[in-house]
């Protein structure tokens, strides 16, 4: 048999998997699963039948162009759409500062792969997105985390952080962070805050990658639309490069997201983009343009809300019940996900394959952290599953979680 390691690049050596996608394979191995791993939409809440009648229209054959090669930055209509929405979020946004990518994950991708050489120093939050730390990884950088408080990254932690790795000859050459509703924390960093990181990269000559996936998912009970104000609107010298994306809001099945740089970097990422994959699908482009310009996206917006506001308090009412002070997490005021925290030193490394011999899985808490920590969470995603799937995945978990404590607290202790 070839040994195929012999043919690897460094790069190819080095390379690591995504957590989350870790725990599809598990998934298929156990029926019955209820899933609080991946963070999807609800598929109920998906406009079928508007993308039908959009779809139909753009597959009649009147224009050919629907099905054929398009410009690497993106469908031009759909850019100007891009740019209507960010404008709509207080960013002085630009047609040709606007790449369309298949995805976020493909924005970060593009991102390091035009900024970042192997040994490079990112700092992002502690915890993190870890499609960004493979991303991130997966380029060579050296990661260090900054850690967050109640309501996100501390700053003080961030320039202490940057400071170390400074007089180590370590320059920070950008940040990543999601201000929005964080993913896993669901965290929402305080407007204050936001301009202080600005006014922080300004002093300290780093560029920021703000990724806004979940801006538009705020709970109406918790927080206001105004305080998702993004870090971009705030930038004036071109430090921001922001990503966002139609994968919560309208479908992830089309994958279509974008990136908004500088037009120097701009220039740059369409060149690595022609390099993956040429251009993005172009019907896929071409369905999302139309649900922005029928107002479906906004007409859409109020309903997800609701629903996933309502899905969070299940999930809450749910944890409370059944696990009590075995557990705590800060209340996320959008998004998709709840942060818990395990009680009594337990780990959700030991929990996991309890959990799933029950039909149960989520994601550990290591996986969001690049120094290491977190044994001691867990994100559970609340989006996809159906209420009462919701409460038979937590009745799981608790019993999982009581056999796990028990084994702790029954374990002998090491001299």
């Amino acid at each position: 048999m070839i040994d195929y390691g012999r043919f690897l690049s460094r790069s190819g050596e080095s390379m690591q998997g995504s957590a989350i996608r870790k725990m599809g394979t598990l998934m298929a191995e156990v029926r019955d699963v209820v899933s609080f791993a991946p963070g999807y939409p609800a598929e109920d809440l998906f406009p079928w039948r508007a993308f039908g009648e959009i779809a139909a229209g753009l597959l009649s054959g009147a224009d050919g162009s629907v099905l054929q090669y398009g410009p690497t930055r993106g469908y031009l209509p759909l850019r100007e759409a891009i740019v209507g929405l960010m404008t709509s979020r207080g960013i002085a946004a630009g047609v040709d500062r606007v790449v369309v990518t298949t995805g976020s994950q493909q924005g970060l991708d593009l991102i390091a792969r035009v900024l970042i050489d192997p040994g490079d120093l990112v700092l992002l939050e502690l915890p993190s997105y870890t499609g960004a730390i493979t991303v991130f990884r997966n380029a060579g950088a050296t990661l260090a985390g900054v850690p967050q408080d109640a309501e996100g990254l501390d700053l003080d932690a961030l320039d202490d952080v940057w400071s170390t790795h400074q007089a180590a000859g370590r320059r920070a050459k950008v940040l990543y962070l999601v201000p929005n509703f964080q993913n896993p924390t669901g965290a929402l960093l305080p407007l204050k805050r936001r301009q202080s990181v600005l006014d922080w990269a300004r002093r300290r000559d780093v560029l920021v990658i703000e990724d806004d996936p979940y801006k538009d998912l705020f709970f109406p009970d918790m927080a206001t639309e105004a305080e998702t104000r993004p870090i971009a609107a705030d930038d004036r010298d071109g430090r921001v490069i922001y990503l966002s994306s139609f994968s919560k809001t309208l479908a992830p099945g089309f994958r279509v997201a974008w990136l908004h740089a500088p037009e120097a970097l701009a220039a740059k990422l369409e060149v690595a983009k022609q390099a993956e994959d040429l251009c993005s699908g172009g019907l896929d482009q071409r369905v999302v343009f139309e649900a922005c310009r029928r107002g479906l996206l906004q007409a859409h917006l109020p309903a997800l809300r609701q629903h996933y506001q309502a899905k969070r308090d299940v999930m809450v009412r749910a944890l409370t019940a059944g696990l009590g002070a075995a557990v705590s997490w800060p209340a996320p005021r959008g998004g998709f996900f709840l942060w818990v925290r395990l009680a009594d030193d337990m780990s959700s490394e030991s929990l996991l394959p309890l959990a799933l011999a029950r039909g149960v899985i989520f994601v550990t808490g290591s996986a969001f952290f690049v120094d290491g920590s977190g044994r001691d969470y867990l994100r559970l995603s609340f989006s996809a599953p159906a209420p009462a799937r919701i409460e038979e995945g937590v009745a799981r978990l608790s019993a999982a979680v009581a056999e796990l404590a028990a084994s702790t607290a029954s374990a002998p202790v090491r001299a």
